[in-house]
């Protein structure tokens, strides 16, 4: 089944999250359309090469035509419309720019693998549940009820506006008139009792005038609470979601919606500021003894422009935090000289500001680095899918300057890795008479020199962003605080579904626990240190528990990503607790679990019964990256052999943990079929019959356990060498079988 067909079947919750990300950057209908051709692809490759890109878009294109000539058939005009205008979105916005499509993609398939990893956990974590906390989407709805409300208040202000100036309008007029009169008119009864309308109707404009304004204070003091209390809580709350994000958690949205909110409000202030320079307009045509606008107007526009101050300070975020494109599971670690992409939105969305607003970029002042490349970019709104103002930065490269003694700074692995620095944006807005700054910082991120130091890198990250929402708390890891064992637990789930597409269960999480405590604890209130997590060794060897860690998830990604994503890998399970899973099950029922003692490594344990019935158990040495780069693990566990006392080499795996047979679970992952290697080639292959590697290991009869740990390597590949060169598959186990019967 594909990836998107299981999308498909997913709760709505689930779909409302796919739904998010799937905007006119990378339409669903073509997802929809072309999915078994997209999820073929490699994009996240395409995504660090040009070349692979652009190749991949003109074959992306070329999808979109055959497409479109189906459906032309079939006279869909619907399809054939949005099929048209995907094929002009791509031609004409990517065609500079291959390499952005890819990363679209690939973040979009990497997402709907996390989702399909959460979708498949029984419980939710401490820290998603806090993330879909009913009060938090009461409060949402509350939000866009009140801006409207006081949208629709600043509105019908407008009208009682408008209605004093037609009553001024006219209480002028009849004033004027009466003055153009002779000296003797005036005296006269009609006049007098003119008069008297005149001063009933002045005691109508001042009483309008004391209403409008008290309508405007009212219409100011809802925005100033809603300002100062929900949507403050609205956006903290979006920044911590987007902080959970960028370690693994569910991603974040939103944005749009206080994208909404943000504006409505700042249309409405600018529609009170109109109001009361119409008051002002008012005054100067017209003022009286006791007249209130003298009085109150300063007050209130002053309080309407401290708002509006306030307003477009927050609403100026980072809406995609700093990542290098060649790690894009990795935000927030830039290396030194390559470059980075971040991106920023005004949340208030305005046509006026359109190119008006010029963003610069800068790191912090520390002066020890330095920001190269186009650091200084104009906000528009061309660029984004949904028509926000937002900038992007794409081509910013982090360079180190040298010390006074012209070398450069300390690169030691726990400086760089613990040291936080902060991307600065500045920019000011002039409109309609007001100059407002607008200052904003990225969450912090580590600088690195190389490459070998981003793991250490990722775990500050990591261990930031679970335990703080300070935005910007750059001395951090001057006094690290623990954090709570179950929360990070969590996180550790979320660093398999976003990497490699599926999530930790509840007993694979119960053995790291094991691991980082020592011993079986109720860890939901532990209170775990940085230094156990990232800077003590593990017991007895000679790595941290974050490198053991994150040397799985390399292998997992590089090797055995399948196999993963299917479930088949146990990987989290002790010795003692694999021999109590494996003692009472059929000989030959074995299980897949990550070495605990060296670093990137996966073995297979399988369960024997001896002639005399006790059970034996049988452990192969780990396979590390090198061995399984030159033959895939679902090969290795199909033609696994082992050489007993009578020197007939069988295989020992029959059945995957619990009872799976052995082929039904790997059988789609073979690179091909045991008897198609050993035929000949057609062209005679200058005479050599095709050869393959087969990984082979001895175990003693007059013992349970293996001599050493060599007894259970798969063949050296120099052996192999020789072997391929110049015998069949069966005569290799043959020329196996000799040579172990005599060492």
């Amino acid at each position: 089944m594909s990836q998107w067909s299981q999308v498909q079947q997913l709760e709505i919750k689930f779909l409302e999250q796919v739904d998010q990300f799937y905007d006119d950057n990378f339409p669903m209908e073509i997802r929809h359309l072309l999915a078994q051709w997209i999820e073929s692809q490699d994009w996240e490759a395409a995504a660090n090469n040009e070349a692979m890109a652009m190749i991949l878009l003109q074959n992306l294109i070329i999808q979109v035509d055959e497409q479109l000539d189906r459906v032309s058939q079939e006279k869909n005009l619907l399809l054939i419309h949005n099929l048209k205008r995907v094929r002009k979105l791509l031609q004409g916005k990517y065609h500079g720019n291959p390499m952005h499509i890819a990363v679209i993609i690939s973040n979009c398939l990497r997402e709907e693998r996390r989702i399909l990893a959460a979708a498949s956990m029984p419980v939710q974590g401490p820290l998603e549940k806090s993330l879909q906390n009913s009060v938090v989407s009461e409060r949402q709805r509350n939000v866009e009820h009140k801006v409207s409300a006081i949208k629709n208040s600043a509105q019908m202000t407008d009208q009682d506006v408008k209605y004093l100036e037609d009553l001024q309008e006219e209480f002028d007029f009849r004033y004027k008139t009466i003055q153009s009169l002779e000296q003797n008119d005036k005296n006269s009864a009609l006049i007098k009792q003119e008069m008297l309308a005149l001063q009933a109707m002045l005691n109508t404009l001042d009483y309008k005038r004391k209403e409008v304004l008290s309508k405007i204070g009212r219409v100011i003091h809802e925005m100033d609470v809603l300002m100062s209390n929900m949507l403050t809580e609205e956006l903290l709350d979006w920044k911590r979601r987007q902080q959970i994000a960028c370690i693994g958690g569910p991603l974040h949205g939103g944005l749009d919606q206080l994208q909404n909110c943000f504006t409505l409000l700042a249309e409405s202030l600018f529609q009170v500021r109109r109001q009361l320079e119409k008051l002002d307009e008012l005054l100067t045509r017209l003022t009286y003894d006791g007249d209130p606008i003298p009085v109150q107007r300063p007050q209130l526009l002053e309080k309407v422009n401290f708002l509006l101050y306030n307003l477009f300070r927050n609403s100026f975020v980072v809406e995609r935090q700093p990542c290098m494109p060649t790690h894009p599971q990795r935000p927030m670690v830039l290396k030194t000289l390559i470059q980075f992409t971040v991106k920023l939105r005004l949340l208030i969305k305005l046509p006026e500001l359109n190119y008006q607003i010029r963003v610069k970029a800068t790191i912090d002042n520390n002066r020890r680095f330095v920001l190269c490349g186009t650091h200084v970019k104009a906000m528009n709104m061309d660029e984004s899918a949904n028509g926000s103002l937002s900038v992007e930065f794409r081509h910013l490269q982090p360079k180190e300057m040298k010390t006074s003694a012209g070398s450069k700074g300390n690169e030691g692995p726990h400086m760089v890795t613990e040291e936080l620095h902060s991307i600065s944006f500045e920019t000011q807005v002039c409109l309609y008479g007001l100059t407002i700054n607008l200052e904003t910082s990225s969450l912090p991120v580590v600088m690195i020199s190389n490459v070998s130091q981003l793991p250490n890198a990722w775990a500050s990250i990591i261990w930031y962003n679970l335990s703080t929402n300070d935005p910007q708390n750059l001395s951090f890891f001057n006094n690290p605080p623990a954090a709570t064992l179950s929360q990070l637990l969590e996180v550790l789930s979320w660093q398999f579904s976003s990497y490699v597409g599926r999530g930790l269960n509840s007993e694979q999480l119960n053995m790291l626990a094991e691991k980082l405590m020592g011993q079986q604890v109720s860890y939901n209130d532990y209170q775990l240190s940085w230094a156990k997590f990232c800077k003590e060794h593990l017991p007895g060897k000679s790595f941290t528990f974050w490198i053991w860690l994150e040397a799985i998830l390399d292998l997992i990604k590089k090797h055995i990503l399948p196999l993963w994503i299917d479930g088949y890998i146990m990987g989290f399970v002790s010795k003692e607790k694999e021999r109590i899973l494996l003692k009472d099950k059929t000989p030959g029922t074995f299980l897949l679990r990550f070495s605990e003692s060296n670093l990137g490594g996966i073995t297979f344990t399988w369960v024997d019964q001896l002639e005399n019935g006790d059970v034996t158990f049988h452990s192969v040495e780990p396979y590390n990256k090198g061995r399984l780069s030159a033959l895939p693990f679902a090969d290795i566990l199909r033609d696994y052999k082992v050489i007993m006392a009578d020197n007939v080499p069988e295989n020992p795996l029959k059945y995957l943990y619990p009872d799976i047979p052995k082929d039904k679970a790997f059988g789609k992952h073979y690179s091909c079929q045991p008897n198609e290697v050993s035929k000949p080639s057609d062209g005679g292959g200058k005479g050599y019959v095709p050869s393959v590697f087969i990984p082979v290991s001895k175990i003693f009869n007059d013992s349970t356990e293996p001599h050493s740990p060599s007894d259970l390597l798969p063949m050296s590949p120099s052996v192999y060498a020789v072997l391929r060169e110049h015998l069949s598959p069966t005569a290799i186990e043959t020329a196996v079988s000799c040579k172990l019967s005599h060492s």
